[in-house]
Formats: structure tokens, sequence, C-alpha cells
């Protein structure tokens, strides 16, 4: 039985990724502070638990007394606005907590590690659709986290012989998801609409994302155990508006509703869509959740949970 480590296992994408496994019969371990993950979203008769920081130097011993094969590594602070407000402890946690991944990996004999990268990698790029050839210039300090990370694991497999696949993924959204990261304006905009609130939009709403569903994020890290070296975008390779957005969730709610606009928060970017035809060809993975019914599987989670 193959041993793989999930970082941020409890999380929302994490504990997604830790649920195929385990129906996949990998013998799956779990490192996790629980900062935002929940024990309850993993099967803990199923899955080992070890509730660590990634910065800890007490994780040599998970390290020490297992033989990981592989490392999923999705831990991470994910909120753009929390990276320019405190670009230290975003440094931290995303680099320097990565880079003692990386260390224990190769000291340990650890064959391959996948990485959660971002689309911030590639900032606010005049040519779309964004492709894995696309410069990176990112726009925040996490999007510099990312890809910092990123020359790091390339530099481990020269210097150490370490494999990687690296995932860069686009807007991700699902059940369990928070208001933070990249696709948290899913989860915001369910929040309002739950609570009867007024929503906002920052900018005019005309800013595009590329939203992916957090199961077909899963099953692209599953492919991903078994593949070559390299870096893949995982998107649909679709354009939807902040406004278009708020138009999915109105008619899912069915209120009649209007946002208010608020300035562009710093470090946004305007457009992003990703190609994700490398990621199809290469880790034989598509996605095939659409927008509108991972939006409605997402609100129907939330409903089922409360009312339990």
């Amino acid at each position: 039985m193959v041993d793989i480590l999930v970082t941020g296992g409890c999380g929302f994408i994490g504990s997604k990724i830790v649920e195929k496994l385990v129906n996949k019969n990998y013998n799956v371990h779990v490192i996790d502070n629980l900062s935002t993950g929940k024990k309850e979203n993993i099967d803990l008769d199923k899955v080992t638990l070890h509730v660590h920081d990634i910065n800890e130097p007490e994780i040599e011993e998970v390290f020490k007394n297992n033989a990981f094969q592989c490392i999923i590594h999705q831990a991470a602070q994910t909120s753009v606005p929390v990276s320019i407000e405190d670009i230290t402890s975003d440094t931290k946690i995303n680099i320097l907590g990565s880079v003692h991944l990386i260390d224990l990996a190769n000291k340990y004999g650890v064959k391959k590690m996948i990485f959660a990268s971002s689309a911030a990698i590639y900032g606010d790029p005049k040519q779309l659709p964004i492709t894995e050839t696309t410069a990176a210039n990112p726009t925040s300090p996490y999007g510099l986290s990312k890809y910092s990370v990123e020359k790091y694991l390339q530099l481990a497999h020269s210097l150490y012989g370490l494999n990687y696949t690296i995932l860069r993924y686009a807007n991700v959204y699902g059940p369990k998801q928070t208001s933070l990261g990249e696709g948290g304006v899913v989860s915001i905009f369910d929040q309002y609409f739950r609570r009867n609130k007024t929503p906002i939009i920052f900018g005019d709403g005309l800013q595009t994302r590329d939203f992916i569903y957090v199961d077909d994020v899963a099953e692209a890290n599953i492919a991903a155990i078994d593949s070559e070296n390299g870096i893949y975008n995982v998107s649909c390779n679709k354009q939807t508006t902040i406004e278009q957005l708020f138009q999915f969730f109105k008619g899912i709610y069915g209120v009649a509703v209007e946002p208010i606009y608020e300035p562009s928060r710093e470090g946004d970017i305007r457009h992003s869509i990703l190609s994700n035809e490398l990621t199809l060809k290469e880790l034989n993975w598509e996605p095939k959740m659409t927008l509108e019914e991972g939006l409605k599987q997402t609100v129907t989670h939330v409903i089922d949970k409360e009312e339990k």
C-alpha cells in the first residue's frame, strides 16, 4: 500500500483529496494545524492525523516514523489581502513551511511532491488565455510566495532528485469553502444571500475569474501522483464575470437584490482565464462540473449542514 502525506488535509481542498485517496486505498497521513481546517472534514477511522504546523520541528518525527512515497502539499495561507497586510506571516507559512517540507522529503527519501500553486503567480497578463508558458509576474506577496516554492521544487529536483508536479489552481470553489482564498467570493456571496444581506462587489463587477469545482481539483491531484515532472493549470478554461456569478446566486436563491459596488482591492487582478489544454493532454484529466451545477451543490451542502 502506498503511503501518502497530505498537508492541509483537513481543509477545503485537502479534505476532498484525502477522501479520494482513501477511496483508492492509499494509506493516508495528514498534517494540519487546524487553523482553518476541521477534524470532522476527514474520516479519522481511515486517516492518521498529525496536528502540527508545517514549520514545527516536531513534524520530522512524522517523517521518521513513516515511509512516504509522495507528499501532496496543500497547506498554505491563501488570502491575497492577508498576504499584503502581513507579508512576514505569508512568507513564513508559504515559503519557509514549504522549504521545510522539501528538506524533510529529501532527508527521508520521499520520491515526489505535488504542490498546490496558483494562478496568482501570473499576475495580470495582457494575453489570454493564460498558458503554463505565460511569464510569471505576481502582483501580491501571496502570488510571489507560490512562485518561489515552484522554483525551490525545481531546484530540489536538480539537486536532490525530488520529483514534482506543480498544479496552478484557478479559482477553486465548492462545499466546505471559507471566505478566504482565491475562490472565496463564492463563499462570500453565499453568506450574503443566506443571511439576507446586500452583497458587495469590489470594482465594477466586470472583472473575470476562472472558477473550478473542488472535486475536479482533487481529481487533478490524484492524476498527478503517477505523472512526470511538470507544471499544469487546473482550470475550466472559461471566463465568468463577478457580475455573472452574482446573477447565478440570484437565480439559485430566487431573490430580487442588487449589489453594492465598492472600489477594487489592492492586489486583485482584472481578468483571469487559464488554458487547461496541457493538463488535459498530459494528465488525462478534465473538469466535469459546470459552474451553475457546482454552485447549486455548494449551496445545497450549506443548507443541509445547517438543517442537521
